[in-house]
């Protein structure tokens, strides 16, 4: 089991700029990949940006150049960097990564609003 906690959400000015912060624990060992996902209300769920073990990085075509996702193994932390925010990225962006099996874990979400 994984457990992983989200932080970093909050309200800001269209332009500006965020950090998430997402947190695991527990069977850490396993992780592979780790990544950033958002749904904004009455959309589906999309992909924001992942990050391999390795530290090779994929990312959405609209976050590219605006959102930069890394990650600290040694703190079992993974990072959103979030510049020129704009109204359309306002979400629940959450956490979620996969272990050597395959096996997915998510994190509650955060709440990222961007005003205009």
């Amino acid at each position: 089991q994984v457990q992983l906690v989200e932080s970093g959400g909050g309200l800001v000015q269209a332009g500006g700029s965020l950090r998430l912060s997402c947190v695991a624990s527990g069977s850490i060992f396993s992780i592979t990949t780790m990544g950033w996902y958002r749904q904004a209300p009455g959309n589906q769920r999309e992909l924001v940006a992942t990050i391999s073990r390795d530290d090779s990085t994929n990312y959405a075509d609209s976050m590219k150049g605006r959102f930069t996702i890394s990650r600290d193994n040694a703190k079992n932390t993974v990072y959103l960097q979030m510049n020129s925010l704009k109204p359309e990225d306002t979400a629940v962006y959450r956490c979620n990564v996969r272990t050597r099996i395959g096996t997915g874990y998510w994190g509650q979400g955060t709440q990222v609003t961007v005003s205009s």
